[in-house]
């Protein structure tokens, strides 16, 4: 992995935000059996396992911002999707655990 690749902490808060203005397209990277008990209510899945950063949806003018269960499969999706020449270097820190500490919905 190259040294010019690195990955921005987005807080749950901010994230949030950027969801509701439109601003970030969230990408969980979590198993289907993961995302069957608790999700992100904007998400779309694509699970670390089968990833292909081709299979990210055109995020048309959005960010996108890759989430899972704690943080680290968001970095790994992250750098995957740049070692490929795409510009998506945000994640969601703490993954689905912070975000029910900062007290945000989830849907089961």
């Amino acid at each position: 992995m190259s040294d010019n690749h690195s990955v921005t902490d987005l807080t749950p808060q901010e994230v949030a935000q950027g969801i509701a203005d439109g601003q970030y397209l969230l990408i969980d990277v979590r198993e289907p059996n993961e995302v069957a008990v608790e999700a992100y209510p904007d998400a779309t899945v694509i699970p670390l396992s089968g990833f292909d950063p081709q299979d990210i949806p055109d995020p048309a003018g959005k960010e996108i911002v890759f989430a899972c269960r704690s943080g680290k499969r968001s970095v790994t999706a992250s750098l995957a999707a740049q070692a490929v020449g795409l510009p998506y270097d945000k994640h969601l820190a703490g993954g689905i655990l912070g975000w029910k500490a900062a007290g945000l919905p989830t849907k089961g």
